[in-house]
């Protein structure tokens, strides 16, 4: 299945800034990047950061467009998990402090069930515990926050899924992804979760189907998986659209765990 994805954004700044994107597949077929700032063409240097694709540009004084597309063809292999990646991914972070709720974890969940039946249970109790609410939290929100305050988006239902994982001695990890089936089309968050030494996926706000999934970056959580990050200037972001599609018929949405493409 080949899924067809594409992204716009448009900054202002009114001096000179560097920017980071998080924005390209992990794996395309076929890509393009262009930028445009002041009105002219600019290019942007790509380097690899944790597995990420990150791609840094300079920022001219006025505005600033940068346009993405890329077509992926999915049905790649699960990613293994590796000895770094325990280490790392069931440690707290930022957005996850799950040493705060380790007790509150074990109350809710049975830690010697099937992992994949643990795993799908943690996301489902996420999903009945909160409600969507497009602005609900704010940028500095953690997980904790989410919990009390019973609402937030796809970061904040990620959030709290990996935090809850990770109380659970589980390794788990943010994924950035584009979400064909998404509605309305933003930028998505999903869950990755170590089951039987495999990454594997849920997605606990269940508003895209997993199996067309494409993957952009992970990390520990949001604050290492931004789309867009600004030093040295006061850049607004101004206009932003999100695109991804199927060649074929696209799945109901599913909390079935697969591998991201």
């Amino acid at each position: 299945m080949r899924t067809d994805v594409a992204c716009t954004l448009t900054i202002s700044s009114p001096v000179p800034a560097t920017a980071l994107l998080q924005v390209a597949v992990a794996t395309p077929t076929t890509e393009e990047l262009t930028i445009v700032s002041a009105g002219q063409a600019r290019s942007a240097t790509e380097t690899q950061v944790h597995g990420a694709r990150v791609h840094e540009l300079q920022v001219a004084a006025g505005e600033t467009t940068i346009a993405y597309s890329a077509s992926v063809e999915s049905g790649g292999a699960p990613r293994t998990v590796t000895a770094a990646d325990r280490a790392e991914y069931v440690r707290p972070s930022r957005y996850c402090p799950s040493d705060q709720v380790e007790g509150f974890a074990a109350a809710e969940f049975d830690q010697t069930i099937d992992r994949s039946e643990l795993v799908a249970q943690v996301a489902s109790w996420v999903s009945g515990r909160l409600v969507y609410v497009a602005g609900a939290s704010r940028p500095v929100d953690t997980a904790i926050d989410t919990l009390l305050a019973g609402s937030g988006v796809c970061r904040d239902y990620t959030h709290l899924t990996v935090m809850l994982l990770r109380a659970l001695e589980v390794p788990a990890r943010l994924v950035a992804v584009y979400a064909p089936g998404l509605s309305p089309m933003d930028f998505h968050a999903v869950v990755e979760a170590d089951v039987d030494g495999v990454w594997r996926t849920v997605d606990p706000t269940r508003l895209a189907p997993t199996s067309s999934l494409v993957r952009i970056c992970h990390g520990r959580d949001a604050a290492d998986t931004a789309f867009l990050s600004l030093f040295g200037g006061r850049a607004t972001l101004g206009r932003m659209t999100v695109t991804a599609t199927v060649d074929g018929q696209l799945p109901a949405p599913s909390d079935e765990p697969f591998a991201l493409a």
